[in-house]
């Protein structure tokens, strides 16, 4: 646990100009500031995870926004384990053998959405790589039971790329989520650096091919900034995915999770920030989520109800048995 940054015992700068520091790799600019996790809900979202053995993506990701997002009764379901067959050098998901799939998994996580009483829940996974399909049938699982526990809840699934498989994709697809995420995460210089086993091209045909298989699904990526990509470079893909008819994009800061992880190239200023969402929306966007401390699943449900209101989103009824 040494070994670990905790992001609540950071110190901050108020200096003009702040960029990370490699003597200093704990610092972070003033205007990252985090939510401590602590209250009520918060303890209530994480008994009842504990009670029914699942795990969030919120923990295992050490995302900063846990404490903002538990305290509001909102998580990122992550299913099959907590142990991924992929080692990208960002993200702080144990890598490795994973254990078999657990099919009354779907179960519990339907279970759990209704005792929170969700309107709007995102289901994420490890990647399933021994797996041809990619574990695809737990989503498509997953997607069917939380339907039939809680009926008028939209569903948003965080999917892998299944190394761009058109027939595992189908399979997610047929049951029908609300909202399908695929974040791209950084730009193609840097993809094998930063995500060694992953490739641009798997995950632009998956973004491309879901939209294709249902054009009325809403589609969804995000991008990391502060890798070592530039600016050009961060909007050269927004134009890629924009000409995928991509619906919501989301882009926010990369933070380092421990020391093993790769280290932070530059912080981009909230200022950057808003000129992203700015360039993203004149791009044709339907939304852009775009700030420091902004996540694939941040404030998904209010993304979902403002969607809503412009007739963009329209719930899905059960797929037939």
């Amino acid at each position: 646990m040494s070994d670990l940054i905790d992001p609540n015992a950071i110190p901050t700068t108020t200096s003009d100009g702040w960029q990370p520091d490699p003597s200093h790799p704990r610092r972070r600019p003033p205007w990252i500031k985090v939510r401590a996790p602590a209250g009520e809900t918060f303890e209530e979202v994480r008994s009842l995870m504990r009670g029914q053995t699942l795990h969030t993506v919120c923990e295992e990701a050490q995302c900063p926004n846990i404490g903002e997002c538990w305290g509001r009764r909102t998580a990122t379901f992550l299913m099959m384990g907590d142990t991924c067959t992929r080692s990208c050098r960002f993200c702080d998901i144990k890598t490795g053998r994973p254990s078999p799939l657990d099919w009354e998994e779907p179960n519990r996580v339907a279970e759990s959405v209704r005792a929170l009483g969700l309107k709007h829940v995102v289901i994420t996974s490890v990647n399933r790589d021994e797996r041809a399909d990619g574990g695809a049938p737990i989503f498509a699982m997953v997607i069917k039971r939380v339907r039939q526990l809680q009926p008028g809840c939209s569903i948003e699934v965080l999917i892998p790329d299944f190394k761009g498989a058109e027939s595992a994709l189908k399979i997610v697809m047929d049951a029908q989520p609300e909202i399908l995420n695929h974040n791209v995460e950084t730009v193609p210089r840097l993809f094998k650096k930063v995500q060694p086993q992953d490739k641009y091209e798997w995950a632009m045909k998956t973004l491309g091919n879901a939209k294709l298989m249902d054009p009325l699904v809403l589609t969804k990526s995000g991008i990391m900034l502060g890798l070592g990509e530039t600016f050009d470079e961060v909007v050269g893909v927004m134009r890629d995915l924009a000409g995928l008819k991509l619906d919501i994009l989301t882009i926010g800061q990369y933070l380092q999770p421990s020391k093993q992880h790769l280290p932070v190239e530059r912080f981009y200023t909230p200022e950057e920030f808003d000129k992203l969402q700015a360039i993203g929306l004149e791009l044709g966007f339907k939304w852009v989520e775009s700030g420091p401390l902004v996540r694939s699943s941040y404030r998904a449900e209010q993304q979902v109800r403002e969607l809503s209101k412009l007739n963009f989103l329209k719930l899905r009824e059960p797929v037939p048995e």
